[in-house]
Parts: structure tokens; sequence; C-alpha cells
């Protein structure tokens, strides 16, 4: 039986993809090895987002290369957002030449025959579908866990954010059918899910493209009647698309976890403006104070980008400014890199990376100590955890995520993987809560 190997790169909606590559390959009588030196067929699912995901992916094909001499039967493949880009396509094509099938974030149900293809005439075969996008609703994955999975509800962004390749990539924004999202997590269920993350570069945009008035609160309302589902995410939200409806939805429905992932890139309107973000930092504010008047215990993350072209001291301190008042509970913070096709590469005033590196250590010197202070708010309480995980570290210790997404440790039988239990807080770090199940 031949092994294969994926080695993923990027964001949620990559990792989902990679299921559905891993579920096709099984399908084929490939079986899966966590070791690249043992895989007859290893593939790349790339990311575009960031120039060190782009770096990351060149170097490990480069040290393929000497594998590929000592295994000429071996199949390397590349595929996803860097891949929809055809400047990278031709340097993987000219520099990376033991690269043998390049696909795109369309193409994943045709990798059969790309295989097939590639076998019978031992040359390199490239299928990349800038043009046709539409939905695959019969492909199944290959899920990670059991107990929770991700859901995509949409593909695509037509938000053209200044800084970001996914328009480009991803393509337009396409919402998926709701009866198709129903049926699968209603599956999903039935096979002992309990948590379901709804994925899209825009979630609350979700039934735009819909021939019917529905939208992402709709949908929402209809997942939290599905039974054998206790949790209910999603990722990611625009604050301009976050209504009033969906604020309500943390409100009334019970599944809905009390955590809202709401990026706010900087804290300056001159730099939102830059972004094409179409909101302002007091428009931000407002939805913010809104959801804590709804929701007083809901856990607030972002986005952050630090040194984007044009970012002065005075707008960089507007975003400190921001991150004080609306006291995150974490963020993920970026140093701005160049994409290359987006507006922003082109931009006058491109800030240097030694004030970049200076304002991100200030920026998690800020967010750092809010995080310990929310996080200690809970030392004391009785938290509800679905056990995800045995310790990297401690095989004795169970790790888990509250409903509000905080990583929690605590000592249990791995027995205990996959279900919701009550776990006391004892102590609190910056990023992780320390307790004992109850």
């Amino acid at each position: 039986m031949k092994k294969y190997f994926i080695q993923t790169y990027g964001c949620q909606m990559n990792e989902h993809d990679s299921e559905k590559i891993a579920w096709t390959l099984d399908s084929m009588g490939y079986e899966i090895s966590y070791n690249r030196e043992e895989a007859d067929f290893i593939i790349f699912n790339t990311c575009a987002v960031r120039k060190s995901a782009e770096e990351r992916v060149f170097g490990q094909l480069g040290e393929l290369k000497d594998l590929k001499r000592r295994n000429p039967n071996l199949v390397l493949a590349v595929c996803g957002c860097m891949m929809q880009r055809e400047d990278i396509r031709d340097v993987v094509l000219k520099k990376y030449r033991q690269v043998d099938i390049i696909f795109g974030t369309n193409n994943i149900n045709k990798l059969p025959q790309l295989i097939t293809r590639y076998n019978e005439t031992g040359k390199t075969v490239i299928d990349v579908d800038e043009d046709n996008r539409e939905i695959e609703e019969n492909l199944d994955a290959n899920r990670t866990y059991s107990y929770k999975s991700y859901v995509n509800i949409m593909y695509g962004c037509n938000n053209f954010c200044t800084y970001c390749i996914v328009p480009y990539t991803r393509g337009r924004e396409r919402s998926r059918e709701p009866e198709s999202i129903i049926s699968e997590i209603k599956d999903l269920a039935l096979n002992g899910c309990k948590e379901v993350t709804l994925l899209g570069q825009n979630v609350n945009s979700y039934g735009k493209t819909l021939e019917r008035n529905y939208n992402f609160s709709d949908l929402l309302k209809d997942i939290n009647n599905i039974d054998g589902i206790e949790r209910i995410r999603f990722m990611t939200s625009h604050p301009k698309d976050l209504s009033d409806e969906l604020i309500e939805c943390y409100k009334t429905l019970d599944k809905l976890c009390n955590h809202v992932h709401l990026p706010i890139q900087s804290g300056s309107n001159k730099i939102l403006k830059s972004m094409n973000r179409k909101y302002t930092r007091e428009d931000y504010l407002l939805i913010i104070d809104k959801i804590k008047k709804a929701v007083p215990d809901i856990a607030i993350t972002t986005d952050i980008i630090v040194g984007f072209p044009g970012e002065t001291e005075d707008d960089f301190e507007e975003t400190l400014d921001i991150v004080r008042k609306v006291r995150y509970d974490s963020a993920f913070s970026f140093l701005y890199s160049i994409r290359e096709g987006t507006k922003a590469a082109k931009m006058d005033d491109q800030v240097d990376d030694k004030i970049k590196h200076e304002r991100f250590n200030r920026l998690q010197d800020t967010l750092n100590p809010i995080g310990l202070e929310n996080n200690e708010k809970l030392i004391g309480t009785n938290v509800e955890v679905l056990v995800e995980d045995v310790s990297k570290n401690n095989e004795l210790v169970l790790n888990g995520r509250t409903r509000s997404s905080k990583l929690v440790h605590f000592p249990g039988d791995k027995r205990l993987i996959g279900k919701l239990i009550k776990v006391r807080i004892e102590s609190a770090k910056t990023f992780t809560l320390e307790g004992t199940a109850v």
C-alpha cells in the first residue's frame, strides 16, 4: 500500500482542504504517513497570505530535491493558494523541477485524474482552475477529530483589502446552500461530533449569493436545532458585516460559544481607509460595546497588522489605544509583508523593518498583560471544557478548550478525550489556564 504525507500551511480553510485531500487519497487506497521520508506521495498545501509562509514552502521544496533523487518513484505535489498565482507557478516550474503535480484551490476533486495522468506520462501535470469556481458539494473529508470539525459555509471574498491576496487566490464570494451545510453537520453529529467551526473568509456575509433571503443568523439558528451538536463556533468575521441580528444570536442561541474573533487590523482611521476596511475605529468600538452589553462574559480576539505602509507613530499609538479599550483576550498580530498583486505592495511609505519589529514588541507588551488579567478572572470558577488531546509534554495531562476558546490543561485519563467535562480553574498564564476536573 502506497503512503502519503501532507504538509499544510496557513489558515483553517487550508487545514480543512487537507482533510479533503486525505479523504481522496484514502479512497484511492493510499495510507497516511506522518514521516515524509517513508512516503510515496508528498503534498504541500500552501498559503499565500504572508511572504514567510511562501519562503517556508520554497525551503521545504529545496530540501526534497535530495529525497526525490534517492527515491525516483516519489511523487511530489504542490497545491493551495500559492499555486493560484501564475508568477509563483513559474518559479516552481523553473527552480523546483522535482515537483510533479501542481493544482489549485478549486481542483481537489480532480486529484485522482491528476495522479493517473502523471503516472501515465511521467510529465509534470498542472491543473489550476482560474475561472470555474463552482462549489464542489460531494467531496468528503478525512476528519482529523471525530468530536470537532471544520465546516465550510462559503468560499472566496469580495472585500479586496489592499494588503490581502485572498480574493485573487480563492476567488469571489460564494455561499453554500444551507441544506447542504445542515446535512453535512447532521452527519457529523451522528458520528459523534460535538463542536463545529463554520469557516469562511467573511462568514457574516454568508447568504449574499443565495437566490433567497437567508443570512448567517438564519444558518446559526438552524444549526442550533441539530441534535448532538453542543457547540457552534465561526471564523472569521468582518466588522462591517457584523449585524445586530448576529449579536442577538449570542443572547438567544444556547450552543453558540461566547467567543468572537473580530479583526481590527489597525486602530487608525487613516490606515483603515488605506487598507480598504470600510469601517472606522468609532464603528468598531460601537460594535464591541453592543457585543459586551449583550454577552458580558464574551471573549474577544482579533487580528492586528503592524507596520502597514504609511503607518506613523501616532497611527500605531491609536492601535495600542484600541487594544486598551477593547481588552482583547488574545490577538494574532503580524508584521506587514508585501504581497505582490495587491494594492498595498505598490504604496509609498513602506515602513522600515526595524521600526516594525520595535512596534510589534510594544504591541505584545500591551496585549499580554491584558490577556493574563482576563484569564485570572476565571480562577476559582468551574468551566466547561471539550477535552481535545493529551499534552505534548506530559501524557498524564490533558488539554481542551472552554466555550470562550481558552486553552485549559488539567490532569486526566485520555479516555476523556472527546467529552465535555467541568474543570475548576486553579491558576492562569498569559495564554493558558490550569485546573482540575470536577
